[in-house]
């Protein structure tokens, strides 16, 4: 079998080949761990959003059964009965 040396320029561009493929690679895994955190983070803001939204029906059953049906000006706190 007959070996063949590269020259050192293709040496040197094969080793810079596979120096942009390990960067690349670890960038990939950086992007994915973020994507992962960012996913996580998701997932708590829609659990707090569905908090949220319990305890501001929670409130508006409490409110209602206080005062009746009606709406309240957020700015002044007066409350208004409806007809």
């Amino acid at each position: 079998m007959e070996k063949i040396v590269l020259t050192q320029e293709e040496l040197t561009e094969l080793t810079q080949l596979q120096q942009q493929r390990q960067d690349i690679t670890a960038d990939f895994g950086v992007v994915e761990l973020r994507i992962q955190e960012l996913e996580l983070q998701k997932e708590q803001v829609i659990e707090a959003l569905s908090k949220l939204k319990t305890q501001e029906i929670q409130f508006g059953q409490k409110i209602q059964e206080k005062y009746g049906e009606g709406t309240i000006n957020i700015n002044t706190g007066e409350f208004t009965k409806a007809n």
